[in-house]
C-alpha cells in the first residue's frame, strides 16, 4: 500500500515529507479556526494518512515517522481543525445523569432521520450504485474493529469487559475466516472489486474519510474515551435494520450467500451488541466516571451526524446521476 495522490496543499506538503527520511516537518496549513468544512478533502486525507501510520502504514513511508515529534505536532494542528469542524456541525447534547445514559442514547438514535440510503439500496439501486456504496464502506469495514479497540486499555471493570465482548465478535472469536473485515472482503470480491486493504483510499471523498477519522481521533486520545464509547454505541444501535436492507438489496442484484454474509452477520450480531454497548459499555462507564457522560452522548451524536452527512452526499450525487466517488461529475454507468 502506497500513499494516495494529494488533494491540496496540506496533503501535498505532508506526503512530500513522508516519502523522505524522518526529519523536521514544518507547519501544515495555514489552518485557521472555522476555515475548513467538515468534509474538506485535503484536511481529511492528510489526517487519515497521519492516523494510518498507527495502523498498517504505507510501503513508501518509513515506519519511524509514526512517532516523529514534528509530525505529531502537525497532526495535532489537523486535529484541531477537525475538532473545530465537528463542534460546528454537531450540537453537544444536554448532559444527563449516568443512570439515564441509555435513554439519552436511544433518543439520539430515534431522532436521527438521515436520507433513505438503505431503502434505496434495498429496493432501487443498480449494481453500479451498490458497488460505489461498498467502495465507500471499504475504508471503515476493512479495519472495522481496530479504532474502537484503542479504548480497551483505557477502561476498567464493566465497561472494559463489555468492549472486549463486542470486539471479540468483530474479530471472529479468534477465527480469521469469521473476522468481519474478512467477511467484507468476500463482499467486495462478490461485487468484482479489489478487496485489498485501503485499495480504494484514493477514490473516496473527504466526508467518507471523516467517518473513519472521527473513530481514530476518539480512539487515539485518552481524553476522548467517553466519546469513543458513545460513538460505538450509536453505530451498534442503528445498524441491524440497515444491514438487513443491504443484504436484501444485494441478493436482489444477484449477490450470493458469500457476498451477503457480512450484512446478514451484522443483523444478528449488532442486535446483541446494541444492548452491550448501550447498557454495559456506556452505562458502566458513565456510572464509574460520571464526568464522561456528556462526552459519551457527544460521541454518539458525532457518529450519527457524520453518517447522515455522508449519506446525504451519496444520495445527492445519485439523484443528479453522477458518481459519489472522487471521479467528480462522472456519469453513473449501468453494469
Amino acid at each position: 500500500m502506497r500513499l494516495p495522490a494529494a488533494r491540496g496543499p496540506i496533503s501535498d506538503q505532508l506526503f512530500s515529507c513522508l516519502t523522505g527520511p524522518p526529519g523536521e516537518l514544518g507547519e501544515l496549513g495555514p489552518l485557521e479556526p472555522g476555515a475548513l468544512p467538515l468534509g474538506d478533502d485535503d484536511l481529511q486525507l492528510a489526517l487519515f494518512v497521519c492516523y494510518e501510520l498507527h495502523y498498517q502504514g504505507f510501503d513508501d513511508v518509513d515506519e519511524r515517522w509514526e512517532w516523529e515529534p514534528s509530525l505529531l505536532r502537525a497532526r495535532a494542528a489537523l486535529e484541531r481543525g477537525f475538532e473545530d469542524a465537528l463542534a460546528r456541525a454537531v450540537p453537544r447534547p444536554a448532559p444527563v445523569e449516568p443512570r439515564h445514559v441509555r435513554r439519552a442514547l436511544t433518543a439520539l438514535a430515534v431522532a436521527d432521520e438521515g436520507p433513505p440510503l438503505s431503502q434505496h439500496l434495498q429496493r432501487t439501486a443498480d449494481l453500479a450504485q451498490f458497488r460505489e456504496f461498498a467502495v465507500h464502506r471499504s475504508i471503515y469495514h476493512l479495519k472495522e474493529a481496530d479504532p474502537h479497540t484503542w479504548a480497551i486499555p483505557r477502561l476498567q471493570g464493566e465497561a472494559k469487559a463489555a468492549l472486549v465482548e463486542i470486539q471479540a465478535d468483530e474479530y471472529g472469536g479468534g477465527r480469521r475466516e469469521r473476522m468481519h473485515s474478512e467477511l467484507f472482503r468476500a463482499t467486495l470480491r462478490g461485487l468484482g472489486l479489489d478487496d485489498a486493504y485501503l485499495a480504494h483510499l484514493g477514490r473516496v471523498p473527504g466526508i467518507t474519510l471523516a467517518i473513519s477519522n472521527a473513530m481514530s481521533l476518539f480512539g487515539l486520545h485518552r481524553r476522548l474515551r467517553g466519546a469513543l464509547a458513545g460513538h460505538l454505541a450509536a453505530l451498534e444501535m442503528t445498524s441491524s435494520l440497515p444491514n438487513r436492507r443491504y443484504a436484501t438489496g444485494l441478493r436482489r442484484l444477484g449477490g450470493d450467500a458469500t457476498a451477503t454474509r457480512f450484512y446478514e452477520e451484522h443483523v444478528q450480531a449488532d442486535a446483541v451488541h446494541e444492548q452491550i454497548a448501550a447498557n454495559d459499555l456506556c452505562g458502566g462507564l458513565a456510572a464509574a466516571q460520571p464526568s464522561l457522560t456528556g462526552d459519551i452522548l457527544y460521541g454518539a451524536a458525532c457518529a450519527l451526524t457524520l453518517e447522515r452527512l455522508w449519506a446525504e452526499h451519496v444520495m445527492d450525487c445519485w439523484e443528479r446521476g453522477v458518481s459519489s466517488l472522487t471521479e467528480l461529475e462522472t456519469a453513473l454507468a449501468s453494469p
